[in-house]
């Protein structure tokens, strides 16, 4: 085989793998630790790369350099971002090639699981943020890093702890009752589970190209992000799930040291995680079909949610925003959507609510209800309304009134949401987390607003039902904050004092 003009840093070989089969997960895994400009070659001996991977070089902002070929394979050479000639030339051969590996490890299912430890109580009216808050430049940068593979674990858990810190402090002066941990050390409210089980691994958005049924459609998806979608990481599960790092345990655990107030937590629903990560050409190389998967997401949640209890936090939230999605979006029969970043295909609508509550049932199955809720939503990728889904709950009242959770955390402040009043059938042991707040606009609701929403609220409900929310994160994704730190905390504030009125008369 002809040698190419430059060598490059890394190198691999690809087999026979196409880009709709897995070979793009071992280039991510090789080209992620990369400084930018820097070169890798892929070996391949399957003829479809030579079309498909100029492709995704272009869509991925990376550069196909050259092409040499031998008998039977190709090697190409790729940099890293923009190709630099001056910096290849100077470089060293530094490679060591690499054979065909995605590693998978063997999973261990726990046979025992710990009980919950005792918590504080939260009381009615109390006030709470859903989950994210937005980080810092300097927590962002170093996020990336470690993503990329060039910051190590311990070094980014040191500056999230940082950002942890000043994220808590903010909630405690506005006047917050049920602390979050600001989801700082997460890439996004779901996928950043994808980076911890075992025998998944994140992706940027880009690389999900070879594997749609329709590439232009899903493009312009991409480009209806507020941020670049090579910055929003997907999980792609190449082997058999499973759990031998927590998930939010030490969020938990650390948000404790650094506050007497009660600790909420929030974790990717199981319906959203098996839509998200059900997809066609990845995970069916480990699983027979999309239930199989979610059997998997169901085990690892619920060892996750024993461990969260246990180490003593007050509310475990599920979030499900795209129950809305089934509910009120397009695909009414079925199909695939771009919705808070679940691409995997789905059923029509009844077969997916009732597939949904039943994974729910599962997770959360004898387990605390009071120290249990439940999230939905219509989309917070944008702070743009007219982006985002709009209908009201009468679909999803019979999975709110069947799911375990004792509390609904729900989107209500927006018109988008429809009236509260018809929340009114459900049960009476349920607990409604009512959005009283915004978190797309940019300006801080007053606090006489404010007081409006939770007297009508109180009125509907009884004051003993009652929590207090915004409609959603302030920062679902996190380069993507839906609003400033300082307009977070001026809206909890004005909750916090509004909930003060109430609760005096």
């Amino acid at each position: 085989m002809s040698q190419h003009p430059f060598p490059p840093k890394d190198s691999f070989d690809g087999g026979t793998l196409d880009c709709g089969n897995g070979l793009l997960l071992l280039i991510r895994k090789h080209i992620d630790p990369l400084a930018g400009g820097e070169l890798l070659e892929i070996l391949s001996a399957e003829s479809s790369v030579a079309e498909d991977l100029p492709a995704w070089c272009r869509l991925t902002g990376n550069e196909l350099v050259s092409t040499v070929e031998g008998e039977g394979r190709m090697s190409f050479l790729v940099s890293k971002g923009a190709f630099d000639p001056e910096r290849a030339r100077s470089a060293p051969d530094t490679r060591e090639p690499m054979p065909l590996t995605q590693e998978v490890v063997e999973i261990e299912v726990p046979t025992d699981l710990p009980a919950p430890a005792p918590a504080p109580p939260i009381e009615p009216l109390s006030v709470m943020g859903v989950g994210s808050w937005p980080r810092p430049t300097w927590l962002l940068r170093s996020l990336h890093e470690r993503l990329q593979g060039r910051l190590s674990d311990e070094e980014f858990d040191a500056a999230a702890r940082d950002a942890v810190r000043l994220a808590i402090q903010a909630q405690e002066r506005a006047g917050v009752d049920l602390i979050t941990d600001g989801e700082q050390r997460r890439d996004n409210y779901a996928s950043f589970v994808g980076g911890l089980l075992d025998n998944c691994q994140l992706i940027p958005l880009t690389d999900l190209l070879p594997y749609v049924d329709h590439p232009e459609e899903f493009e312009q998806e991409l480009d209806s992000l507020d941020v670049p979608a090579s910055e929003v990481r997907h999980p792609a599960v190449f082997g058999p799930l499973g759990r031998s790092r927590p998930l939010a345990v030490h969020e938990v655990e650390f948000a404790r040291s650094v506050t007497d107030r009660p600790i909420k937590v929030a974790l990717p629903g199981p319906y959203l995680l098996t839509r998200t990560m059900w997809m066609e050409c990845i995970s069916d190389r480990a699983y027979a079909d999309r239930e199989a998967l979610a059997r998997d997401v169901v085990r690892v949640l619920r060892e996750e949610l024993h461990h969260l209890l246990a180490a003593g936090a007050s509310m475990v939230q599920f979030d499900e925003p795209v129950l809305t999605e089934v509910a009120h979006g397009a695909h009414s029969e079925g199909g695939r959507s771009f919705m808070c970043g679940a691409l995997g295909e789905r059923g029509e609508t009844v077969q997916e609510l009732g597939f949904a509550a039943d994974l729910l049932c599962e997770v959360m199955e004898g387990l605390p209800a009071e120290r249990l809720a439940l999230h939905v939503c219509r989309g917070n990728w944008s702070p743009d309304e007219s982006v985002a889904l709009a209908g009201d709950y009468t679909p999803l009242l019979p999975l709110l009134d069947r799911v375990p959770a004792e509390t609904l955390v729900l989107e209500l402040c927006t018109p988008r949401a429809g009236d509260a009043e018809l929340l009114r059938g459900l049960s009476d042991h349920r607990r409604i987390g009512v959005g009283v707040v915004n978190q797309k606009h940019p300006r801080v609701e007053t606090v006489d607003e404010v007081e409006a929403k939770i007297r009508r609220a109180v009125d509907l409900f009884g004051a003993e039902r009652v929590l207090l929310n915004p409609d959603c994160g302030f920062a679902t994704f996190a380069d993507n904050p839906i609003t400033a730190a300082e307009v977070a905390e001026g809206k909890l504030a004005a909750m916090a004092e509004a909930s003060r009125r109430v609760r005096g008369g």
